[in-house]
């Protein structure tokens, strides 16, 4: 008689980057701060403000009419959200949105998915038992470029670390947590370039 080895497979399919938490309690705080944070409209026009360009405190409260200590307030709030970043220059604070983190806070929305598969099963067929993909050649290499009709760019990570295989060739021999992400355009910064004569 043939024994089937079997493994667990948990497959995080995110809308943006991710960032890995294993613990429940860890993952509902910082849900309800992202959520918390992202409740109020002053919060809202401050981030909108930091958008556009670093600041320092004292600026923003002028901007929000608001009170340096009451910013204050709403900035730590934001801060617990990883939402944005205090530098501090001596007495000088100054403000800027975390991108990395922004994208990231998103993360906690992904919905995790979890099947059994056999050893040896591919990466790409495992992912296809929870997802509808859709895959083209690319360069001669079958490249997943969509999922579940969202279409784009698409990486993987094997518990936390960036694999350096396609899906294909991916094959699963241990229970195993893949976070599945798409990739994103996040603006890292902007150029205004002027042409002298």
């Amino acid at each position: 008689m043939i024994k089937e080895e079997y493994i667990y497979l948990y497959f995080y399919l995110p809308i943006t980057m991710s960032q890995e938490s294993n613990d429940t309690n860890d993952i509902e705080s910082q849900f309800l701060k992202l959520f918390y944070a992202l409740d109020s409209k002053t919060r809202l026009k401050m981030i909108q403000s930091l958008h556009k360009n670093e600041k320092h405190i004292s600026e923003l409260a002028r901007e929000q009419e608001l009170s340096i200590p009451v910013a204050s307030k709403h900035v730590s709030i934001l801060e617990e959200a990883s939402l944005i970043e205090r530098h501090i220059y001596g007495k000088t604070h100054v403000l800027e949105i975390n991108n990395k983190d922004v994208a990231s806070s998103l993360d906690i929305l992904a919905p995790t998915k979890s099947i059994k598969v056999k050893k040896g099963t591919s990466l790409l067929d495992a992912l296809k038992r929870v997802a509808i993909v859709e895959t083209k050649k690319l360069k001669g290499i079958e490249q997943v470029v969509a999922v579940n009709g969202d279409e784009g760019f698409y990486i993987y990570e094997k518990e936390g670390e960036l694999c350096d295989q396609t899906v294909q060739k991916c094959t699963l021999s241990d229970d195993v947590t893949i976070t599945w992400k798409k990739l994103e355009p996040i603006a890292k910064m902007r150029l205004n370039i002027e042409i002298e004569d």
